[in-house]
């Protein structure tokens, strides 16, 4: 039996004033994207996405769940709640059993075609109204139950690590999905170009990929 302590590694970033020294402040743009509501633009991006991501946290570690359907699978309810339907799967039930311990969920929004990816943040609750599990019918099926997350936090991820992935593979974007500056301009309601944002965003990323 190997009776040895694991030697702490001596290059482990293990405070926040570490880190930052690493990699330096975030833009202001990046430090300040973020909003609380669902607004129009937003809601466009979700309506436009057949797949996302859940993250939960509970007790028996970490857990990430896909979910997916038709475009427009995931409803808003109002400007603060979105609704995701629950569809048959293997009932381990991993992330549902996580958000009764600790409510605090994540969601990852892809389109395809589309390099820019949305985050939410917030917190969720398991519900069986039959008003709302009936609004979710997909091929005659009502969904067991349906997830409501309030909705704390929205932002937008750029693009890189699709553009990096080559994910789509050329698969051009459904049109009509709001673009990276349009959903900025909508998030930070500071005035910003949305169309000299967009005309530049695709080089100048690519500069800065690696």
């Amino acid at each position: 039996m190997d009776t040895h302590l694991p030697v702490a590694d001596p290059h482990a970033i293990t405070t926040a004033e570490a880190l930052e020294a690493l990699y330096g402040r975030p833009s202001e743009l990046a430090a300040n994207k973020s909003t609380d509501r669902l607004d129009p633009v937003t809601l466009a991006f979700i309506a436009a996405s057949p797949f996302c991501l859940l993250g939960t946290q509970g007790s028996r570690g970490n857990h990430i769940t896909p979910r997916g359907d038709a475009p427009g699978f995931v409803l808003a309810l109002d400007e603060k709640h979105l609704m995701l339907p629950d569809r048959k799967g293997n009932n381990r039930l991993d992330g549902y059993r996580d958000i009764i311990e600790d409510n605090r969920v994540s969601l990852l929004f892809l389109v395809p075609g589309m390099g820019e990816t949305m985050r939410v943040h917030g917190r969720a609750t398991i519900s069986t109204d039959p008003a709302l599990r009936e609004r979710c019918i997909a091929q005659e099926k009502v969904p067991t139950s349906v997830l409501i997350v309030e909705v704390q936090e929205i932002f937008m991820q750029c693009a890189k690590a699709i553009m990096r992935s080559d994910l789509w593979d050329g698969r051009k974007k459904a049109a009509g999905v709001p673009s990276m500056g349009a959903l900025l301009l909508a998030h930070k309601k500071n005035g910003m170009d949305p169309a000299a944002y967009d005309a530049v965003a695709e080089e100048r990323l690519r500069a800065n990929m690696y």
